[in-house]
């Protein structure tokens, strides 16, 4: 609470808009409820300062050229990264308009949402191409070198077969012939969490933290990896679920941008780039001498996944 308070009497003191409240969405993320309605404040340090700036100047030119993001808001000092003290420690921070809609159910996020979040996305990397191209990249990073993709780093040298997959499935990706039009700077994280959809079946993407440059099937491999691992609810068989939802979003993307056979083919490789990612996360980031029952049945249940090479989707 003393932290939330500290928190709104420095967006007061930065924003002229008159917040009087806040809540915690996540340890980065809060709604901030203000006179006029609803805003979205990030308070975080997970990349520098310039990294940051970049990333808000890509989601305001996005915004700009008609895709559904919510835009940054500047400061009183006219900055859209600023720098708040809160317990003592430094942060940067970023507000962000409230976007439209709402985070689906799992029991709708069926093909016909991922078919426009297909064709949203096409439309995104269209815009990512043409920003690059006006604004080449000086911070943001191609994905190999963002520590998340640091597998060997962190999965136990004991779990050999799964350290093998990952390696290879590395070795693979690195190793695809990259061009401007199969390779850029995406959003790199559309799992439902982060696609807001209205009344009107409108999408909003939020939350470009982890934009990264990345061959641009990562961005429809991720949708497709959430959709089979957290939103399949029953009521049909699940490889058909995949292969429906993974024609849709193709379709979909197809319909305002191309993908060559290629890299269509390769995106069953890019899900496994994704599996072997979250696994490596769980042992990144979870405190190991104090794991939840939850999460040993998760990281048990993707331990013999991989290990057993079970493959989530082939086309």
């Amino acid at each position: 609470m003393i932290m939330e308070k500290q928190i709104l009497a420095s967006l007061n003191e930065l924003y002229p808009l008159h917040f009087i409240k806040i809540e915690p969405v996540t340890n980065e993320m809060f709604q901030c409820i203000a006179r006029d309605g609803y805003y979205y404040f990030r308070m975080t340090n997970y990349k520098s300062y310039d990294e940051q700036l970049e990333e808000v100047n890509y989601t305001s030119f996005l915004s700009k050229e008609g895709l559904c993001v919510s835009p940054p808001i500047a400061s009183i000092n006219e900055k859209v990264v600023e720098t708040i003290t809160v317990n003592n420690k430094e942060f940067m921070a970023v507000l962000y308009q409230s976007a439209p809609g709402i985070h689906l159910p799992r029991n709708r996020w069926n093909s016909s949402v991922l078919k426009e979040l297909g064709r949203q996305i096409g439309r995104l990397h269209k815009f990512s191409q043409k920003f690059e191209e006006l604004h080449p990249l000086k911070y943001i990073n191609n994905w190999y070198d963002n520590e998340e993709y640091a597998f060997l780093k962190y999965i136990p040298e004991e779990e050999v077969a799964i350290r093998d997959i990952a390696e290879q499935t590395l070795s693979a990706i690195k190793n695809l012939p990259k061009n401007h039009s199969n390779y850029g700077l995406l959003h790199g994280d559309l799992c439902r969490e982060n696609i807001l959809v209205d009344e009107n079946a409108n999408l909003t993407m939020i939350d470009f933290q982890d934009c990264e440059r990345h061959f641009y099937i990562f961005d429809l491999a991720v949708p497709i990896y959430s959709a089979i691992e957290y939103s399949f609810v029953g009521g049909g068989n699940i490889v058909e679920y995949g292969e429906t939802i993974t024609k849709a979003i193709l379709d979909g993307y197809q319909e305002e941008n191309s993908l060559t056979p290629e890299m269509i083919d390769k995106l069953p490789l890019f899900i496994r780039l994704k599996e072997v990612f979250e696994y490596s996360l769980m042992h990144m980031y979870w405190d190991k001498e104090k794991l939840s029952e939850n999460q040993i049945r998760i990281m048990n249940h993707f331990r013999m996944r991989l290990e057993q090479n079970h493959t989530l989707l082939t086309i």
